[in-house]
């Protein structure tokens, strides 16, 4: 059932915008910031991106497609999971919208996920985001 909460991480990262963006997508990092996520996608407008892993001992494949790629400033990507038992249907995609806004040597990154069922299912979600937000600062701030 589609919905109309979004859930919204945030997180400021000491490192440039360029750095941030290297992170967010670079397959290595991607993996470890996504809980051991395999990533498949080239990053163009309008082609697939695919998530492969194991999720609590289940092996998953989302999959989902790139809606905008603006280096340094903002990606924008569908999911969908089939662990959501959901049908593979467009109103049952989120939308995952990635924004750097650069801030004096700074970066301040901002997750949305769209289309969450209820306000319990945004906070699920928000709590995960929080975590993979986490995630990227910490490795933008190592190297």
């Amino acid at each position: 059932m589609p919905g109309k909460y979004v859930a919204t991480s945030s997180v400021s990262i000491n490192a440039p915008t360029s750095r941030v963006w290297a992170v967010l997508t670079d397959h290595d990092f991607i993996e470890e910031f996504m809980f051991g996520t395999d990533v498949v996608t080239d990053w163009t407008v309008g082609g697939p991106i695919v998530w492969r892993g194991i999720w609590e001992g289940t092996a998953y494949e989302d999959k989902g497609t790139v809606l905008a790629f603006q280096p340094g400033q903002r990606l924008v990507v569908t999911h969908f999971s089939p662990l959501s038992r959901m049908q593979d249907k467009p109103e049952n995609y989120h939308t995952l919208a990635w924004t750097l806004e650069s801030e004096a040597g700074k970066t301040y990154l901002t997750l949305a996920q769209d289309n969450n069922a209820s306000a319990e299912e945004a906070a699920h979600s928000k709590g995960m985001w929080d975590a993979v937000v986490t995630g990227v600062k910490s490795i933008a701030e190592r190297e």
